[in-house]
Parts: structure tokens; sequence; C-alpha cells
């Protein structure tokens, strides 16, 4: 069957994230200066490496357990600072050029939909993405298949992380391409289960991709 649809993790693909790991490493070192532990880039950089590759379900949690040296105790109030420094930071970045893109797959009769935890609408609106997704979340790769009308055999699902974006999506029978970008850029799969059907770094290899599955 062929593709009807796109379904699009936010982080990654549409979300740069350039900004909010940025803010989210330098909160990980202020906390732990907060607590008299020196911490610096190629440090961050290096725990963050460490925690991608393991596959650690909480990234930057990992990432302050080995700055923190597993002090559990001062990990918790690291943890709490850095949550305090951004909870309400929003910092989203369009990549360029997405935008042009669904507007192009819409063109083409494909169904877009982004999948997330929490509702995306204001978020998708202040990015100028207002209108070209079906679907903005809340829910999961199957409620999202649904609420599409479209079965999982006919999408294909674009994300940055090969353990909750395209093992999920492969499971569901989803296809699935792998945005390789950020934090997530060097992970490599561990299986089939996490070996995606498209590997891209930009959103000209996107296009393509997403034509080669139609």
């Amino acid at each position: 069957m062929r593709c009807r649809a796109v379904l699009f993790d936010v982080g990654g693909p549409l979300d740069m994230e350039l900004a909010w790991e940025m803010a989210v490493d330098g909160a990980i070192a202020a906390a732990c200066g907060m607590q008299g532990i020196r911490v610096e880039p190629a440090m961050v950089e290096e725990a963050s490496d460490a925690a991608v590759a393991a596959f650690e379900p909480d990234v930057y949690g990992a990432m302050i357990d080995t700055l923190c040296g597993g002090d559990p105790e001062t990990a918790t109030r690291v943890r709490r600072a850095v949550a305090a420094m951004t909870g309400n930071l929003d910092a989203f970045q369009l990549r360029p050029g997405i935008d042009d893109l669904l507007r192009r797959l819409k063109g083409r009769g494909l169904r877009l939909a982004v999948v997330s935890e929490r509702p995306q609408a204001a978020r998708l609106a202040r990015a100028g993405l207002a209108g070209l997704f079906d679907v903005e979340g809340p829910g999961t790769l199957a409620e999202t298949c649904a609420a599409l009308d479209v079965p999982p055999s006919a999408g294909v699902t674009v994300g940055d992380r090969l353990d909750a974006d395209i093992a999920p999506a492969k499971a569901l029978g989803l296809a699935a391409i792998q945005f390789r970008v950020g934090r997530w850029r060097r992970a490599r799969p561990r299986s089939a289960a996490e070996e995606p059907d498209a590997v891209v770094t930009d959103v000209a290899e996107l296009e393509a991709a997403i034509a080669a599955l139609q």
C-alpha cells in the first residue's frame, strides 16, 4: 500500500532544537556549579554522547548522574535546579525549508500529523505551521494513525531517535525515516528493530526519502 500519511516527531525534524539543547546543557553545567562541581563544555558533551550511546531513556538525567559522579543526592538537587531553569523555556527553531516541504506534501494529497505526548497547536502556530497538520497531538503512533483514518501500513514516521521514534514505528507497521541530527545524531541501530527504512540529514534528503516510499 502506497504512503498516504507522514507522521512527524517535533524535536529534530521540525524543531532544530539547537537553542533548547544549548539551554539545557548550560543549565546542567550551572546547576552542577551550584553544587561545587566544575563542569566544562567538553565534559557535558562527553556525558551526552555516553548517554546516547547507552540509549538511556532519560538522557538528561543520565548526563547529570555522570557529571555528579553517581552521587544520588547531588544529582537530585541538580535535576531540580535544571527543571527550575528550563521549566518555562519554549525555544522553537523551525528547520529551514521544512515548512515549504510540508506544503508540497499537502499538495500531493498526503495527510500530515505531529506525534506528541502533549498538544502542539500553539507551538506550531507560533512557528508558522498553523493549518499544515491534520492531527497535532497529543497521541501515540497508533492513536495518530486512527485519527488520520490511515492504517499504519500506509504511513511513514519521521523522527530523530532510534529507540523512541524508529523502533515503535516499525513495530506498529509504519515505514520509518531517521532524521539524523542533534543530540542523537551519533546513535546507531542495535538490532533490525531499530533499523530505519531511510536515513536523512536535511530537508532535501527527507523529501526524496518520502517520495521513494510513495
